[in-house]
């Protein structure tokens, strides 16, 4: 069996260091026959699929490279525990479903990795593959894994870097991973080969869980739509403003009824419009017009394309991409003519 120290080999090639997370990638290949193929919407849903496609690739090379070589065996789910430090944050979305649905026909393209529990003999441990391994349990079948001898850094370098090259974390599921991992003895480069990340976006993921009360994060999800300069924005405005009645506004219905990014929205909003969100009671009927219910719209096809959500200042419109990818940018490309057909019908009205 190969030494330990050789586990991981070549996982983190290219090097990572302080200034440079990401290899160099060569400039696009455009064909002779499709010369605008990287412009407007079309442009960016082609790039959007080559990417995810590039990284599906690259987390499928990795688990390749960890269990080249080794027996892949059938274990009763049951016997199976989650890794010590955890990294996602439960959610029910499309991908899930999809893969929940192709393991129940039988197809589980690739193992998941685990180690022998090294406190309780007869068990085994995740390295990576826990929505695998949760999929298989809620089948009542069991899951195809591969066996291997890991130290607790070999699991948690396996577990970040197949979930960096699979990249279906969300930035804060990746924040709170480095967070824990730190907050458990890992030097910062451990961490950021786990996270295949550069010391600054190592520092910029671990601030934000800082900043960001532990109940807000879990209360709000993984939020998958959610980017790295909202979630420092609401980390900012934590630091700046302490909220009063933090539990009741969590515990509010007004504010479970969305998904995690509407969540995001309504927590970051609280603190733009604090008047409207405070929902005390004694409000005026004006201060209550201000936060409106969350409405969607739903396409004839069955599709829950757009959601609006409305205060006294704004009305924010929420895209699904995964129900409409490519919809945002088109919508932007015939904004003018909506806008002017808008503003003709409006002179329209006040004509005497």
């Amino acid at each position: 069996m190969m030494a330990r120290k050789n586990l991981l080999t070549g996982l983190t090639e290219p090097k990572l260091t302080a200034v440079n997370s990401e290899a160099p990638r060569p400039p696009a290949n455009r064909g002779p026959g499709l010369p605008f193929a990287g412009r407007g919407a079309v442009g960016a849903v082609t790039r959007s699929i080559d990417d995810l496609a590039n990284k599906a690739n690259a987390a499928k090379e990795l688990e390749a490279r960890l269990i080249a070589g080794q027996v892949i065996v059938e274990l009763d789910t049951a016997s199976i525990d989650a890794s010590f430090i955890a990294d996602r944050m439960a959610q029910d979305d499309e991908a899930y479903h999809a893969l929940r649905d192709s393991i129940a026909q039988g197809v589980q393209d690739s193992p998941i990795l685990v180690r022998p529990h090294p406190g309780m003999p007869g068990r085994f441990q995740v390295a990576f593959g826990h929505r695998r391994l949760r999929a298989a349990a809620e089948l009542g079948r069991p899951v195809r894994a591969v066996v291997r001898p890991l130290s607790d850094r070999d699991l948690v370098l396996a577990q970040g870097q197949e979930n960096s090259a699979r990249a279906n974390l969300s930035f804060i599921e990746r924040a709170r991973f480095a967070h824990r991992l730190e907050a458990n003895g890992y030097d910062r480069e451990t961490i950021m080969l786990a996270l295949s990340a550069d010391k600054t976006t190592v520092s910029r993921l671990i601030t934000v869980v800082e900043r960001i009360p532990a109940s807000v994060v879990e209360a709000i999800g993984p939020a998958p739509r959610t980017g790295r300069d909202r979630w420092v924005e609401l980390a900012a405005a934590f630091q700046k403003q302490p909220l009063q009645e933090l539990d009741k506004r969590l515990a509010s219905a007004a504010f479970q009824v969305g998904e995690s990014d509407d969540r995001f929205e309504q927590a970051l909003a609280w603190f733009e419009a604090p008047k409207a969100a405070r929902g005390a009671a004694g409000e005026g009927e004006g201060a209550r017009r201000e936060r409106e219910p969350l409405r969607a719209w739903t396409h004839s096809s069955g599709a829950q394309v757009i959601k609006v959500a409305s205060s006294g200042r704004a009305t924010t419109l929420t895209i699904d991409r995964r129900a409409a990818p490519g919809f945002d940018a088109f919508l932007l490309e015939q904004m003018e003519t909506l806008y002017s057909r808008f503003l003709a019908g409006s002179r329209k009205k006040k004509a005497p």
